[in-house]
């Protein structure tokens, strides 16, 4: 069915043109028109004369990422004015709630069984790059939701209705960076500031709808209000016949913009446009692709992602990866060569962590250009260098020799014979495997595994507050189902040459932290 002309009725198909990558690419960094980029440049200048944003200096970076602030010049149709005081507003309301510490202090069992209630990433990416989510509708459980907001009222955790935006801070905080940087991405020059959802209402009966309703609204509402811009497609799969009722209400929790990007797919439409925007491999076979996912289980973390991705050597490190609170901080130089240091953060128990779980190597680097001309541009993919396979097949890292023949550690130093500080073996109780060596007491690129390990296979939709394992026992110890880690190829991607108008430079999209002590502490 098409898109119905009636704006009361629900919406149909998306029109021909959505896919389209210059269609797609309008409004986002690197591809704003003459007066969009002048728009961006007065919204800037707005909130920092007003206090609310701190702009790039040579002695520090920016209090915020361009990927960040136009979103909501976008969300106000690039007026500056508008954007600023939705800015604003959500500036105070983010200190109000002091939710960069509730993020920093979530109850990992909590932040756990809370994301059996709301959208999940599969783990990949579609073809522009953006994470793909899916929600099942009927999965939820009124009398679950309300048995979890019983248990978590009592937490000691802050403001317990705000936790719902834990999940929208990892969102911003850990998946939109992680597929920013991905190497080999397309558009590198435009930051991942949106994700993509399908949403499956098959099988959800009208009361099942009505009791869900206060639910979806609060996550849809308060979204809108201090996230906005955040998704770029919501496809709606599984229609009932009542659903023209249903959209009567949910078309009140969106603003005009987010509800022209809802798209109701009857079942003949489903696969042709869901392969419009993602590659059918990226697709859950549910849905006539070919992922092995289910929604409640571990993310099927993407292959392009998981060869340029070292897991920490410590216990149930993909675990926290993949379903914990993350963030993401600058450890490495600057250029194709630079990574970046992924933070499982919360607490457990009651003790906060700060734990280094994973290295994204060869960061992605974006095209800059001198001129704000709206055009399509080509842009520059870095081309990974071959690197000779050791015994074990895998590639071997290109660290410079040290005097006595060993590779030179990563991460600070350790004399011969002093203990490297275990940050996951001592959280964990438990030394790092064996299978991963640690000479000199300090953990080197050789010791290092080149690529994301095996997952257990945890049915996260069956987990509540009080009977969520605790990570480092029990299932969590079993092999995850959704494929092991590929085998590193040498990536050899020929693209044209940039326009000579452009340079490189280090991908920049997120902001690390100001404190220059934590990545030491970390080292």
């Amino acid at each position: 069915m098409n898109r119905a002309s009636n704006n009361a009725g629900p919406p149909g198909l998306p029109p021909p043109e959505a896919a389209n990558a210059e269609t797609r690419l309008k409004g986002h960094i690197g591809h704003l028109t003459p007066e969009e980029e002048s728009a961006f440049e007065d919204f800037k200048k707005l909130c920092a004369k007003e206090g609310f944003y701190t702009p790039q200096t040579a002695n520090g970076k920016a209090s915020h990422d361009d990927g960040t602030l136009i979103r909501y010049l976008r969300a106000r149709k690039f007026n500056p004015r508008e954007a600023y005081i939705q800015f604003k507003d959500t500036e105070i309301w983010r200190k109000e709630n002091e939710l960069d510490a509730l993020y920093e202090n979530i109850d990992i069992r909590e932040y756990q069984a809370l994301r059996q209630f709301y959208p999940q990433w599969t783990g990949r990416r579609d073809k522009r790059g953006i994470p793909i989510y899916v929600y099942e509708i009927g999965k939820l459980d009124h009398k679950k939701i309300t048995a979890y907001a019983s248990a978590t009222s009592k937490s000691k955790t802050k403001s317990p209705g705000l936790r719902l935006f834990a999940l929208y801070e990892n969102l911003t905080r850990f998946v939109m960076p992680l597929c920013s940087s991905v190497p080999g991405r397309r558009n590198p020059e435009t930051p991942v500031d949106q994700s993509n959802n399908i949403v499956d209402i098959s099988k959800v009966g009208l009361k099942q709808f009505w009791n869900l309703r206060s639910h979806m609204q609060e996550a849809s509402t308060l979204a809108t209000a201090h996230y906005p811009e955040i998704l770029d497609r919501i496809f709606v799969i599984g229609a009932p016949s009542f659903f023209p009722v249903v959209w009567g209400w949910v078309k009140k929790w969106f603003d005009p913009i987010t509800t022209s990007k809802i798209f109701i797919l009857a079942q003949h439409d489903i696969l042709p446009t869901l392969s419009s925007f993602i590659e059918i491999k990226d697709i859950p076979k549910k849905y006539g692709g070919k992922l092995d996912y289910e929604y409640g289980k571990m993310p099927n973390l993407d292959p392009d992602i998981r060869q340029h991705l070292s897991i920490e050597p410590i216990r149930d490190a993909e675990t926290f990866f993949l379903t914990s609170p993350i963030r993401w901080i600058d450890a490495g130089e600057s250029g194709e060569d630079g990574e970046m240091t992924a933070l499982s953060v919360g607490t457990l128990d009651g003790d906060r962590r700060k734990e280094r779980v994973a290295v994204l190597h060869a960061l992605a680097t974006r095209v800059a250009t001198h001129s704000s001309n709206f055009r399509s541009q080509r842009t520059e993919t870095p081309t990974l260098p071959s690197r000779p396979a050791t015994s074990n097949g895998q590639p071997a890292p290109q660290n410079a020799p040290v005097p006595n023949g060993q590779a030179a550690p990563q991460n600070g130093s350790v004399s011969k014979g002093q203990a490297a500080p275990q940050s996951g073996a001592a959280f964990l109780g438990q030394a790092p495997p064996q299978s991963h060596p640690i000479p000199n007491g300090h953990i080197t690129p050789q010791s290092r595994p080149t690529s994301i390990q095996p997952a257990p296979n945890t049915d996260l939709s069956a987990a509540s507050l009080h009977d969520q394992p605790v990570p480092g026992s029990g299932p969590l110890q079993h092999p995850l189902a959704n494929g092991g880690p590929p085998i590193s190829k040498p990536q050899n991607i020929s693209m044209p040459p940039p326009p000579t108008d452009m340079e490189r430079t280090k991908t920049d999209f997120y902001t690390p932290p100001s404190d220059p002590s934590e990545l030491k502490y970390l080292q």
